[in-house]
């Protein structure tokens, strides 16, 4: 078992091996998931009201 001193210098060093995004990654990054979050929230919403509209003639 480490100790806890052993275990924080551990996890520094893979830290510091870990290959971070630049900024313009991340900002290009951030805009796909949002924009592909609202596509799927549009679809989602479309079809629940396509269905809400066929449950109503249906249950007529």
């Amino acid at each position: 078992m480490t100790t806890p001193l052993a275990f924080l210098k551990e996890t520094r060093d893979e830290l510091r091996k870990v290959v971070w995004p630049t900024r313009s990654e991340v900002i290009r990054l951030t805009f796909i998931v949002i924009t592909i979050s609202i596509v799927v929230g549009f679809y989602i919403g479309g079809l629940d009201y396509i269905l809400t509209k066929i449950t109503e003639v249906i249950l007529k």
